[in-house]
């Protein structure tokens, strides 16, 4: 079997968590590449749903951006956005939110607006963008991030979207409709939430990583699992898929921009 990175692990371990007809909604980066690698191999009627309103779209290649003309290119159709959010997620018809961000707590909340104080962060980072619609009404999100002090943080620097606030069905007792985050998955491996506190806790590791890795990555006392899984290494057929879907990326994006006129 070909060598492997941490990062392919990391989509592949992602990519596993969905299902045929699963009806995802995808943000950009490493969610993204995720999603599409599992159309590619073992979930090819996935339903994939970008903000932009391009649903049940099959990109050849990772778009940059929710306006990539490659979405709206391969989609089945491609809807108002307000009909996005309010018939599709709104109406319960998500599966699964994916998401990333610069930040994450030990209850699944994320960060993807500032580091440091609001009223003069030393980073201003992207915005909540419709994250916090996804984190609120799909009916569970999966969190795919790298893992490190400075992003799995005791306490964030804001709350952008809401993963269980503070535990202990504090989001059940908020309204929230959604399930909430049951998967976050890292370059070490994969946390979900414990039954009844909700704090995330570790529950698989990817092979040669141990527990003092996982640890030493998050900046909580991280919880772990009575049982703990090992993750098995991607196959020949889910490295292939990915390593050829990112190198016509690559390819796509060095062509040069060619104007009319």
């Amino acid at each position: 079997m070909s060598a492997w990175t941490r990062d392919e692990m990391m989509t592949v371990a992602a990519a596993r968590l969905l299902w045929d007809d699963c009806v995802c909604f995808v943000g950009i980066g490493l969610p993204s590449a995720a999603c599409n690698l599992a159309r590619l191999t073992h979930a090819p009627d996935v339903v994939l749903v970008y903000e932009s309103g391009t649903l049940g779209t099959r990109p050849d290649v990772l778009p940059l951006s929710i306006g990539d003309g490659e979405l709206a290119d391969t989609a089945a159709c491609v809807v108002p956005l307000p009909e996005v959010f309010a018939f599709y997620l709104q109406g319960g018809r998500v599966d699964v939110g994916f998401l990333g961000a610069a930040q994450i707590d030990r209850f699944g909340n994320l960060n993807s607006t500032v580091i440091g104080d609001y009223a003069q962060p030393s980073t201003r980072l992207p915005g909540a963008g419709g994250a916090p619609e996804i984190a609120t009404h799909a009916r569970q999100t999966f969190v795919l991030m790298k893992a490190s002090p400075r992003s799995f943080v005791e306490r964030l620097d804001f709350r952008t979207s809401a993963g269980f606030l503070g535990g202990d069905g504090e989001r059940a007792r908020s309204g929230a409709p959604g399930g909430g985050p049951q998967a976050v998955i890292t370059d070490f491996g994969l946390l979900r939430p414990m039954p009844g506190s909700q704090e995330l806790q570790l529950v698989a590791l990817f092979e040669g990583v141990d527990v003092a890795e996982a640890k030493a990555a998050v900046g909580w006392p991280l919880a772990v699992a009575d049982t703990l899984e090992r993750l098995p290494p991607p196959t020949e057929t889910e490295l292939t898929a990915l390593r050829q879907l990112q190198a016509r990326t690559a390819e796509a994006h060095r062509r040069p921009v060619r104007l009319p006129g």
